[in-house]
């Protein structure tokens, strides 16, 4: 399988009153169309960083992101990110937020019944067809991460960037969105690169895990590849020694690094 998203020997550093910081060294990935990649690792390890670069958010120092054999040095409506903060306008209602990112990348392409249509068949992928008309400040949180993946998913995006997007959610509502993600990629079959801190959200959504090394000069440490069939229910995975074994090598990796920092 050819690479579809190719991470190249990525340096990234930052300058700051002339002080220089390098967060990341030499990151090289290749990510195949429609996987789930989850990047897990110790606060200031670089994470985000790296989501952004692949985004165009920020850009390279050396080294380069390639998708589909081309650099990637902006932002483009093929790689949506759904942040932690899910962003809403909070004057504008649910429709009206899904309907600005539609608006954007298809006003040429699609008419405005089209467009309506559009609008609709995203916020019910993610069961919000119901709340189009509310405001954000009269929904739950779980309910806005969900508009912000509609507003993702609207810009028909070949990779969906999430950016630790159940983070700030109690334990029952983050099930449910893992539960709806992983049917709206079965659906799909876009590419996910999501970042987390949770073991188990790591390995019950993703094919693969990339584990970074503490920073500063973070870079990729291990990867863990996920042998678990498709779909899969968080009930029965609970005894499955594959995902048992997954779970502890993750475990195991981010217990090492962290031992490493106290020692030092």
């Amino acid at each position: 399988m050819s690479d579809y998203l190719k991470l190249d020997h990525i340096d990234k550093t930052f300058t700051r009153g002339g002080l220089t910081s390098e967060v990341l060294k030499d990151v090289r990935l290749t990510i195949d169309k429609g996987e789930f990649i989850s990047i897990i690792g110790h606060s200031g390890c670089g994470k985000s960083t790296l989501l952004n670069l692949i985004a165009g958010l920020t850009q390279v120092t050396n080294g380069a992101v390639l998708f589909e054999n081309r650099e990637v040095n902006a932002p483009g409506p093929e790689r949506a990110v759904v942040f932690q903060n899910h962003s809403l306008l909070p004057w504008l209602s649910v429709y009206e937020n899904v309907k600005l990112a539609v608006d954007k990348v298809f006003s040429g392409a699609k008419t405005k019944a089209e467009r309506h249509d559009w609008i609709m068949h995203n916020l019910n992928l993610v069961q919000m067809g119901h709340a189009k008309d509310k405001k954000p400040s009269e929904i739950s949180g779980g309910m806005k991460q969900r508009v912000g993946i509609a507003r993702a998913l609207a810009m028909e995006p070949k990779i969906l960037l999430l950016d630790e997007p159940f983070g700030a959610l109690d334990a029952l509502t983050r099930a449910h969105l893992q539960d709806s993600v992983m049917d709206i990629h079965a659906r799909l079959g876009n590419t996910m690169i999501m970042i987390t801190h949770d073991v188990d959200e790591a390995v019950l959504l993703s094919d693969r895990i990339v584990m970074m090394t503490n920073g500063p000069a973070a870079t990729i440490g291990e990867v863990e590849e996920v042998k678990l069939e498709r779909p899969r229910n968080r009930l029965d995975l609970v005894s499955d020694l594959r995902y048992i074994a997954s779970r502890e090598a993750v475990l195991r990796f981010l217990y090492e690094r962290h031992r490493h920092v106290e020692a030092a």
